[in-house]
C-alpha cells in the first residue's frame, strides 16, 4: 500500500498519534529538563494556527489510513521557516520516512516563499543530528563539543528557489485582479 502525504493541522484527529508519541518520547528522553510540566507544555506553546498556510504547514504521512510520520513548520522570520513536530512511528524508523517528511516540508516552505529552514533538536537526540547533517543542514553549533552544553542544537539550510515560490512572490507583488473566480 502506498503512503500518502496530506496537508492538515495539528487539530486533525489523525495528528493525535504524532502529538502523543512526541510527548511520550520527549518526556522519556528529557523528563522535566526543559520544563517542569514536561513535553506537553512545549508542544502546547505554539497554537495550531501557526502551522497553516500562508505562514506554516503541517503534514502527515498516512499508510492504510494510519498516521506513520509527520512534521510541520511555522514562520520564524520573513524569509525563514522553522521546522517543528518531526516524528516517525517508532517501529517504522530507519526507513527514510523522516527524510521524506523533511523533503516535503522543504518543498512546501519554498513554495510558500521561504528561502531558509531553521530547526532545533535536543542534545539527547543524536539520530536527529545525524539525519539533519546527512540531508545538508548546517550545524549552528560546534559539532565536536559536548551537545549538552548547548541543550538545543540549531541547524539551518538554504532552500533552492522553486518555480512555485517565484510564482507566489510574483502573485504577491502583482496588483489584485480577477482570477476568473479563483481565490488568491
Amino acid at each position: 500500500m502506498a503512503d500518502r502525504i496530506v496537508q492538515t493541522t495539528p487539530l486533525d484527529p489523525r495528528a493525535a498519534p504524532l502529538i502523543e508519541d512526541l510527548i511520550r518520547e520527549y518526556d522519556s528522553r528529557y523528563g522535566t529538563y526543559f520544563d517542569a510540566e514536561g513535553a506537553r507544555a512545549e508542544l502546547n506553546r505554539y497554537p495550531a494556527e501557526l502551522f497553516v498556510p500562508p505562514h506554516g504547514n503541517f503534514i502527515l504521512v498516512l499508510r492504510g489510513g494510519e498516521t506513520i510520520a509527520g512534521g510541520a513548520f511555522k514562520r520564524y522570520d520573513a524569509g525563514t521557516a522553522e521546522v517543528k513536530r518531526m516524528w516517525t512511528r517508532p517501529d517504522l524508523r530507519r526507513q527514510g520516512l523522516a527524510a521524506r517528511v523533511l523533503a516535503e516540508l522543504e518543498r512546501l516552505a519554498a513554495a510558500q516563499g521561504y528561502g531558509r529552514i531553521y530547526l532545533t533538536t535536543g542534545f539527547r537526540q543524536p539520530e536527529a543530528v545525524q539525519l539533519y547533517l546527512s540531508l545538508g543542514y548546517g550545524a549552528l553549533f560546534d559539532t565536536k563539543a559536548n551537545p549538552e552544553t548547548y541543550q538545543r542544537l540549531p541547524f539551518e539550510k538554504v532552500l533552492r528557489p522553486s518555480a512555485a515560490a517565484g510564482l507566489a512572490a510574483l502573485a504577491q507583488a502583482a496588483p489584485s485582479r480577477d482570477l476568473g473566480g479563483l481565490a488568491r
